[in-house]
């Protein structure tokens, strides 16, 4: 039965989401190359012009809006006025769940020119939050009027064992779906959740394997493995110019990525778990997740820098294909 999907995206608006995780500023340098430094064997970036995104979770909770939902970000950034809730304010995100520490709002400068990343510098503390349980009962008060959870780890500091266990605990209590998007070092800590998405780097790192030498065979044997040792219901793995894999106890997909125009993978994997996070709440089967997902972060990925899906376009596309 072909899904509705015009239905279903207009439900979105229905849904009320939480993000938990690491969330940042994209700072973006743009500008043009015309001469090399004499100083050095490196290209002198004439700067145009200065711009400021929201990333990392909070680029999911953006998409999350794009898409028609309603997201709740819950994160620690510093006291540092880098001007995160003035980017929150601007794309009238709720700062509800947001707590401030001393510690450095994590700021990602990319500088950027002929429509490619030149440099990165990152400015960030890295350390664990100092208030724990503070922000585990703040965000345990906000979970209580939500339909779905996700978990965005960038192993920037605010997630640890400690949360990850009782955030999902309180989850699995008031019987809402969670979804992760896992990194290196809590990779293993996200036990009996619904949907788990790492990329194939993040995949193979957890393995200790050479992501460039595996197969899709060996890749799904992988899978399988860490699904049953996570006890996740469903594993979306994606696996970028190849589109991306979905398995669950019953059954697995490859789904080849779409033709496209690619010109920044910056914000890809969160364009794929908000878009995920809002079907899997309106009860869509895993497949289309994953078609779906596979559609978003294949559009993310056609202009330069972290951008928040079009919802109109993402919705063209999966009424014609899926």
């Amino acid at each position: 039965m072909k899904i509705n999907w015009h239905n279903i995206f207009n439900d979105f608006a229905k849904i009320k989401v939480l993000i938990i995780g690491d969330a940042m500023i994209d700072s973006y340098m743009w500008g043009s190359i015309n001469r090399q430094s004499p100083e050095a064997p490196i290209p002198i970036v004439d700067v145009e012009k200065h711009e400021k995104r929201l990333g990392g979770a909070a680029n999911v909770a953006s998409n999350i809006k794009a898409l028609g939902g309603t997201p709740i970000l819950c994160s620690v950034i510093g006291n540092d006025d880098k001007g995160f809730f003035d980017l929150m304010k601007a794309e009238k995100l709720s700062t509800e769940g947001i707590l401030q520490e001393d510690r450095k709002t994590t700021l990602k400068t990319r500088i950027i020119s002929e429509n490619k990343h030149q440099l990165r510098v990152d400015e960030e503390d890295t350390f664990s939050i100092c208030n724990e349980s503070d922000f585990i009962q703040h965000t345990k008060h906000l979970m209580k009027d939500v339909q779905i959870v996700i978990f965005q780890d960038y192993n920037k500091g605010v997630l640890s064992k400690n949360i990850i266990s009782e955030l999902i605990s309180s989850a699995k209590k008031l019987n809402i779906p969670v979804l992760v998007d896992p990194k290196k070092d809590n990779y293993w800590e996200y036990k009996g959740v619904d949907l788990f998405k790492p990329n194939s780097k993040e995949l193979t790192e957890s393995n200790s394997s050479d992501n460039d030498s595996l197969s899709l065979d060996s890749l799904a044997h992988i899978v399988s493995y860490q699904r049953k040792q996570l006890d996740a219901k469903a594993f979306l793995l994606t696996l970028s110019e190849k589109g991306v894999y979905i398995q669950t106890e019953n059954e697995s997909t490859h789904y080849p990525a779409f033709k496209r125009n690619i010109v920044d993978v910056s914000g890809a994997g969160d364009a794929v778990i908000a878009t995920a996070a809002l079907a899997l709440a309106k009860n869509i089967n895993f497949n289309a997740i994953a078609q779906l997902a596979n559609l978003a972060g294949g559009l993310s990925c056609e202009s330069v820098g972290v951008n928040p899906l079009d919802k109109d376009m993402l919705l063209k596309e999966a009424s014609r294909l899926i």
